[in-house]
């Protein structure tokens, strides 16, 4: 039986400019960069701002700061449409002018080089070492191919997680390679046996015997250190070091050579050489320098393309709007052109509101942590998003947005805006720490213990108790963890 119902309901929806505008927040600097690129592609409407054209504005704000009197309209709300899109009784004139057109460009930072110092210089990579020396063994066409492809899917320690037989029957189906699963397994111990050696290894047992017996140790302790490895090796990854003694019939003299033997071959070969470019560096979305007593905080845009509505494009636009009978031609072009125009526009002021954002964002975070960037990690403060959030009068979602995946460069270092928001507790003597600070007084005091007689979590909570710290054992090891510190049994040494 058909029945009609009334109900009243509240939605709130993003229109495809808050949508796109909540895109461009998320993105990094490099991220920016490349989608700019691609809209500089997609829409004839916009041109890039070749530089001798670019005219740098300086910013009322001493610190380059947007001056806080603007219109932030940086909510999720993303303020009111009319400000920034225009309807059907628009007039292309009103874009003519050089005045109204400077005011759509994307205004970069102060052209100041000294204050854009390079992260990291560019060196060569452990990939293109590691194709060199592939390139002069003696394999066959399809084996270096088949060796290029392990060592592009090495990770960031060197290890070979892959597995091989699927990478073999992809090359064979969409390469149309002849090469056999054992073939392989000969062309991966080959790179296994490149500098550093042990790169390549599927796990550590892995890593370690390659290591060991390609190494120019006494051959007797290395025999020993062999056995334990092959045979005994969960006992020594779990220290369980008298079972390995009862098990080889060693005396501990001769089992404490045996294990200081294996800990001189290292576990991580590629850690500290540079697997591939995009890992040589970061760049900073950032920079926080110090001039006299005052911070002054800039993005680091100069490789961000200005861009600005074409004139070519409007002229042309306002030429069919001023014809009294197009045909359907020009019809279609102008409705493509009045599509491209109101999407620049969007797009421009997208970019402008990010920024605007972003320094008011950083600006709030140098504020609240002002004593981290003076004087260190150790001053830095307990921090939520809604913190910042209140202070900017913003959306959570917004700093959520902003702080994710975007570094800032300082005097005190590089980090993520993620570093700067921790939990904190009251000590006894009434100040508030971070849960950061409490992670290096924990690191402190393991670096600081004695190796044989290593501190237990509850140890650690009462060592911190002592300093008017009260946090239970459950959090020492919750923070331990995080730290990737073993428990006291793992970190005993002989």
């Amino acid at each position: 039986m058909l029945s009609l119902h009334q109900r009243l309901s509240l939605q709130q929806k993003l229109s495809p400019q808050q949508i796109q505008y909540q895109k461009l927040l998320q993105l990094n600097t490099m991220a920016l960069e490349q989608r700019i690129k691609t809209e500089l592609e997609l829409n004839p409407i916009l041109e890039e701002i070749q530089d001798e054209e670019i005219e740098l504005e300086q910013l009322e704000d001493e610190d380059n700061i947007v001056d806080e009197k603007l219109k932030d309209n940086d909510d999720d709300d993303f303020g009111d449409d009319s400000d920034i899109s225009s309807d059907d009784e628009f007039e292309a004139e009103d874009f003519m002018n050089e005045a109204d057109l400077d005011e759509d460009r994307i205004n970069r930072s102060p052209d100041d080089d000294d204050k854009i110092r390079p992260v990291a210089p560019s060196r060569t990579t452990l990939t293109e070492k590691l194709f060199d020396q592939l390139h002069l063994l003696e394999l066959t066409e399809e084996q270096t191919m088949l060796g290029d492809v392990i060592i592009q899917s090495l990770n960031k320690d060197g290890y070979f997680k892959q597995d091989l037989r699927k990478i073999v029957d992809d090359l064979v189906m969409f390469e149309h390679l002849e090469i056999t699963y054992d073939e392989a397994e000969a062309v991966l111990k080959k790179i296994q046996l490149l500098d550093p050696i042990g790169i390549a290894a599927r796990d550590l047992q892995e890593c370690l015997l390659i290591q060991l017996r390609n190494s120019s140790f006494d051959p007797y302790y290395s025999y020993l250190a062999e056995q334990v490895l092959d045979n005994y090796y969960k006992d020594f990854v779990n220290k369980r070091f008298d079972l390995i003694q009862k098990n080889l019939e060693l005396s501990r003299e001769t089992l404490k050579t045996v294990i200081d033997l294996i800990q001189k071959l290292d576990p991580k070969p590629g850690e500290g050489n540079i697997i591939n470019e995009e890992s040589n560096q970061i760049t900073p979305d950032f920079l926080i320098e110090k001039i006299e007593n005052n911070y002054i905080v800039t993005l680091n845009d100069r490789s961000v393309p200005s861009v600005t509505i074409s004139t070519t494009y409007l002229e042309m636009l306002n030429s069919n709007k001023r014809k009294r009978k197009i045909s359907t031609r020009e019809k279609e072009t102008h409705k493509f052109l009045r599509e491209k125009f109101e999407s620049a526009k969007w797009f421009i002021a997208s970019i402008q509101q990010r920024r605007h954002t972003l320094m008011k964002i950083m600006r709030a975070i140098l504020e609240k942590q002002y004593e981290f960037f003076e004087a260190g990690p150790r001053f830095l403060k307990p921090m939520i998003y809604k913190d910042i959030a209140e202070e900017v009068e913003m959306d959570i979602s917004t700093i959520s947005r902003v702080v994710n995946g975007k570094y800032v460069q300082s005097p005190v270092g590089i980090h993520e805006l993620k570093y700067f928001f921790s939990e904190g507790l009251s000590t006894d003597s009434g100040d508030e720490i971070s849960n950061k600070h409490i992670k290096e007084l924990i690191k402190e005091i393991c670096d600081n213990e004695s190796k044989k007689s290593p501190y237990s979590d509850d140890k650690i909570a009462g060592m911190l108790k002592d300093k008017g710290i009260h946090i239970a054992r459950r959090t020492v090891a919750k923070y331990r963890e995080q730290l990737m510190i073993p428990v006291a049994r793992l970190r005993k040494e002989l």
